[in-house]
């Protein structure tokens, strides 16, 4: 049985790392595997040595490089996302280096590799008559349009995060006296946002039609589903047209 040093500390990163120290959130940890899968096919397929027999040394700058190469080739990945699964690798390496000194010239080589430069989008804004546009857009004769109304008057009036609209439950709203939505926001901190008159009275309407479950996800598909960032995507698209 060949005993490496890779799968131990590859666990010990996951477990001790992420969930034990950083506290990180199932999506952050869920982000780096899916980065460090990815470097483990490749390289399996370019040396043909399965994941469970490579050790720190195999994984070098080279190699990395290579892959990352590979990503944006083959699989179409853009550069922030390149850049995102060398921010997981990096992060290995770093853990790896207090554990595995002897290993530091690689480890080294491989924090050394830099980030790509990508262009930067410039943030724009809505004026008033294009948000009123915007809101007027949606059919609510339908409950979809009803639906997509209530979204869009809700993330214009509040500035809530796509991921935070998504995850808003019943439970996350108060439409009482002193309106306002509590979310968990970026870096998992909880805030609460308070609404207009004119948004609580579109949110009250809303409510109406959503399940009664304190549970029951705000904005949900057809079928009761939570909207994904997709949906989001093609409904901004669809009114904005």
């Amino acid at each position: 049985v060949v005993v490496t040093l890779l799968a131990p500390t590859m666990e010990a990163f996951f477990t001790e790392r992420l969930a034990g120290q950083r506290h990180a959130s199932a999506n952050t940890i869920a982000s780096y595997r899916d980065s460090l899968r990815l470097l483990l096919v490749f390289v399996q397929r370019q040396s043909g040595t399965p994941p469970s027999r490579l050790d720190l040394g195999n994984l070098d700058a080279p190699l990395i490089g290579a892959s990352l190469d590979h990503l944006e080739r083959e699989r179409g990945v853009s550069v922030r996302t390149r850049n995102l699964r060398l921010a997981a690798v990096r992060s290995l390496f770093r853990f790896a280096a207090l554990r595995h000194p002897e290993h530091g010239a690689v480890i080294q080589r491989v924090l050394a590799i830099p980030q790509k430069r990508c262009e930067l989008n410039e943030v724009s804004f809505l004026n008033p008559d294009e948000v009123a546009a915007i809101l007027a857009a949606p059919d609510q004769s339908t409950r979809i349009g009803r639906r997509d109304h209530a979204l869009l008057v809700l993330a214009v009036q509040t500035g809530l995060r796509v991921s935070e609209l998504l995850a808003l439950r019943r439970q996350d709203l108060d439409i009482g006296a002193g309106a306002q939505v509590t979310c968990q926001g970026k870096g998992r901190k909880q805030r609460s946002t308070p609404l207009t008159g004119a948004t609580a009275k579109v949110m009250k309407a809303w409510l109406r039609e959503v399940p009664s479950s304190l549970e029951a996800p705000v904005f949900a598909g057809p079928r009761g589903q939570p909207l994904g960032r997709d949906a989001i995507r093609r409904l901004v698209t669809r009114h904005c047209c």
